[in-house]
């Protein structure tokens, strides 16, 4: 569900407009109805994107990599491809060569990729190497794109938990983990737990904000996604 579809407070902003009401999730029709009005269209973020991310431990338990998956919204993916000149069969689906055109955009990363993924450990950044073995297939009018990232350097996981955040930056981009963390390799005696982004007076405040940005414009903190990211925390004992 994007943000921008939960109220806060009394007076709460959505979408360019205020709402008198209390902390409410509205349903997802209802949503979808503001966001496709041109205050909504106009705002920061512009694109919506469900997902997850797994977690890949070698032989000895060591994080080795993550595996990442997005999910975009049928909008964006509707985008993406006019852009590329592919419209889908009359049955909705697209062809092996249609796959590989799209496949072939996730294989050369623009180079101010910061990635959808971020590793922090102690408040300390985890390094992870550029994306590989990208796939993309498409269901139901949204694309599904997978990668995976390697981390630079193996990393040791323990009873302090390893905050994973699925954000970008700037926010043009809106995340949300939708699809529970496995953890592959796992003996039994790690966990992943799922921390979702809860709107509060300062976060709607950040949305406000952010609203009356057009697509062009970046904010003024280019770390702002981090103040509205789901969040996973591993553990292992």
């Amino acid at each position: 569900m994007p943000k921008l579809c939960y109220l806060a407070y009394e007076g709460a902003y959505l979408g360019g407009h205020y709402m008198n009401t209390e902390f409410i999730k509205m349903k997802p029709a209802i949503c979808f109805a503001f966001l496709a009005s041109a205050s909504a269209l106009n705002a920061h973020p512009h694109v919506f994107i469900d997902g997850g991310i797994d977690f890949h431990l070698d032989e000895a338990g060591m994080l080795q990599k993550v595996h990442v998956t997005w999910l975009y919204d049928k909008f964006e993916t509707l985008y993406i491809l006019s852009s590329q000149g592919i419209s889908p069969t009359k049955d909705g689906r697209l062809n092996s060569n249609d796959l590989s055109v799209l496949t072939s955009l996730y294989e050369n990363w623009p180079p101010d990729f910061d990635g959808s993924v971020h590793l922090k450990y102690l408040e300390q950044s985890i390094d992870l190497n550029w994306p590989q073995n990208a796939s993309v297939t498409y269901s139901e009018s949204r694309l599904k794109v997978k990668f995976e990232r390697e981390l630079k350097t193996k990393f040791a996981l323990t009873d302090t938990p390893l905050e994973v955040g699925f954000y970008e930056r700037t926010y043009f981009f809106d995340f949300s983990i939708t699809s529970p963390p496995e953890i592959i390799g796992d003996t039994g005696n790690c966990s992943a737990s799922v921390i979702p982004f809860e709107i509060n007076s300062q976060s709607t405040e950040i949305l406000r904000d952010l609203s009356y940005l057009s697509r062009e414009e970046t904010p003024e903190d280019t770390q702002i996604g981090s103040k509205l990211a789901d969040r996973i925390l591993l553990i292992c004992d």
